[in-house]
């Protein structure tokens, strides 16, 4: 099996979308090349960096035109450098 392993600080996500359209109430069908960007994804790698505030598994928002896009293996990935991460999104409870 081959995987993709990120180097040299950075961070690797898994930005695969599924490729469908969508239509509006009005009935115009706005293809999948027309919707904008989500700078949202899941951290699939990560490279050796000390105190890491992010792990693998980890979902974060990033830099809207960071890193370089890439299909390995039929899914789609971005590499980043570590400091474009911006959030990591987490999950709490609500008081």
């Amino acid at each position: 099996m081959r995987e993709l392993q990120p180097v040299n600080q950075n961070v690797l996500l898994d930005i695969t979308e599924e490729k469908k359209e969508h239509t509006t109430a009005s009935g115009l069908i706005i293809p999948d090349s027309a919707k904008e960007k989500q700078s949202i994804a899941k951290v699939i790698g990560i490279s050796s960096i000390e105190n890491a505030e992010i792990s693998v598994g980890d979902t974060v928002m990033f830099k809207e035109y960071s890193g370089t896009k890439t299909k390995f293996e039929e899914k789609e990935y971005l590499l980043i450098p570590y400091d474009d991460i911006l959030a990591k999104i987490v999950v709490t409870e609500e008081i």
